[in-house]
C-alpha cells in the first residue's frame, strides 16, 4: 500500500478507532527494540508472517529506522534457503533484553511457540502479540493487539498493514505506552530467571 492509499484507509477507519490503536501498538513495536536484528517475527508453523516482515522491512528503509527490519523466524526454514530466510526457532532461545519477540498469528498459538515465548520474557525480551483473541499469548505479551474475526472491522491481514505503515510513519512518536511501561519495570524489578 502507498502513502495515498494508506492515508484514505486510516481515514476512512478513523470512526472505528483502529487507525489509533495499530498507532499504539506500532509505537510499542518502535519504542522496543533497541538494534537491527533484534526485532524477532515469528507466527505459527501453518502461518509464517512474510506479508507483514515485507511491509517492516519496507518501512524501516523508506522511515531510515532500522530496528524496525525484522528478523523472520521460521519453524521448518530450509537449510538451502537465503541465509536471511534460514532462521529457525533456536533463535528465540537467544533471545535477550534490549530484543522484541513479535508473535502475529491468526490461529491459536500452539505450547512449543507459547514455551518459547515464556522463556523470552523471563530473559528481558519485548513480548508483542498480534492475534484474533488468544488469551494464554496475550497474557505472555507486554502489548497485544486483537483482531476479532467475528466482530472486528477489519480484517487481520488489513490490521497487519496499519501497523506496519504506523510504525513508519515520521510523526509517530516514540514513546512507550501505560501497559508496555509498566509491563517493563515489572521486568526490571522481577529480573531475569534463574533457571
Amino acid at each position: 500500500m502507498n502513502h495515498d492509499e494508506v492515508a484514505a484507509l486510516r481515514a476512512l477507519l478513523a470512526p472505528t478507532g483502529w487507525p489509533d490503536r495499530a498507532q499504539v501498538f506500532a509505537r510499542a513495536l518502535r519504542t522496543s527494540t533497541r538494534a537491527r536484528g533484534g526485532l524477532l517475527l515469528v507466527g505459527t508453523p501453518d502461518e509464517e508472517p512474510w506479508h507483514l516482515a515485507a511491509h517492516l522491512d519496507d518501512e524501516s528503509r523508506l522511515s531510515g529506522i532500522a530496528e524496525l527490519a525484522p528478523t523472520l523466524v521460521r519453524w521448518n526454514a530450509p537449510v538451502d534457503a537465503p541465509p536471511h530466510l534460514r532462521i529457525g526457532l533456536e533463535r528465540l532461545e537467544v533471545a535477550r533484553r534490549g530484543e522484541t519477540l513479535f508473535v502475529v498469528t491468526p490461529e491459536t498459538a500452539p505450547p512449543p511457540l507459547l514455551e518459547r515465548v515464556s522463556d523470552a520474557r523471563r530473559v528481558g525480551a519485548t513480548i508483542l502479540a498480534l492475534n484474533q483473541g488468544d488469551a494464554e499469548l496475550d497474557s505472555l505479551a507486554h502489548e497485544t493487539l486483537a483482531v476479532p474475526a467475528a466482530t472486528s472491522p477489519v480484517s487481520f491481514t488489513l490490521a497487519q498493514h496499519l501497523v506496519s505503515a504506523a510504525a513508519g510513519d515520521p510523526g509517530l512518536r516514540a514513546r512507550r505506552g501505560a501497559r508496555q511501561r509498566l509491563a517493563h519495570l515489572l521486568d526490571v524489578v522481577s529480573g531475569p530467571s534463574a533457571d
